[in-house]
């Protein structure tokens, strides 16, 4: 008997910067291909999938506010860098067959449709990807706070970041060889510990609704699939102590 799937609908979180590869900046097309067919891996075994994904790989917002740039045009510009990795990860993925929409918080009708809750669902639920870019729309958020958003506006069962590494650590692991790994977390821990996983206003919003935060690393062959169904290495953030 087939073993019931635990996450029926989720959303995955990925960053700009993975999907540089080894580049100093945009896309390794090789290393986006790779990203891509878990993707798709996980869609096959009947999980309707939503995608967030930052643009540190073109244009980081805070970094340019920092240098002196306006806060708001930075975010701005931050937004539209997100498209462009939407529009990049689309095209890999209709590449391999799958079918997808891009769905933009910043209204730009001939390059994709606008984000609409109800809209987002029904295309997930006739099998399509759903790439959600531009964040929430608004300065001062971040990609983690949109994709929290998203995940609870949409009903996902659980909100998965892919990152560098495998996990969550109490300090970065390629700096800190005696860095802690977690296997759990609480929100409160953390909020409190201040661990650098994603914002606090996406863990607190995640906090309130109860939705788990999956932590893996989104480089290793077939470790998103593998987390959906419970095994590798992956650490998970959620309401026990």
């Amino acid at each position: 008997m087939k073993k019931a799937l635990k996450y029926k609908r989720v959303l995955l979180k990925l960053s700009g910067e993975a999907l540089m590869g080894s580049k100093n900046f945009g896309h390794d097309l090789a290393t986006v291909k790779k990203i891509c067919k878990q993707v798709v891996l996980v869609q096959k075994m009947g999980v309707e999938i939503c995608l967030v994904v930052g643009g540190g790989n073109i244009f980081r917002g805070m970094s340019a506010a920092e240098a002196g740039m306006e806060r708001s045009s930075a975010d701005y510009m931050g937004m539209l860098a997100t498209v462009m990795n939407a529009l990049a990860i689309q095209n890999v993925l209709e590449n391999m067959g799958a079918e997808t929409r891009v769905l933009s918080a910043i209204t730009m009708n001939e390059v994709c449709e606008p984000y609409i809750r109800r809209r987002a669902k029904r295309h997930m639920e006739h099998g399509r990807i759903v790439i959600c870019a531009a964040g929430t729309g608004n300065p001062f958020f971040t990609t983690d706070t949109a994709a929290a958003l998203r995940a609870v506006e949409l009903e996902c069962d659980a909100l998965f970041k892919g990152t560098q590494v495998d996990g969550v650590y109490s300090s970065d692991p390629k700096k800190n060889k005696k860095a802690r790994y977690y296997n759990n977390l609480s929100y409160k821990t953390v909020l409190e510990k201040d661990l650098k996983v994603m914002d606090g206003a996406a863990i607190s919003l995640a906090r309130e609704n109860s939705l788990p935060i999956i932590v893996f690393s989104i480089h290793e062959t077939g470790a998103f699939a593998n987390v959906i169904k419970g095994n590798g290495r992956f650490t998970v953030i959620d309401g026990r102590s």
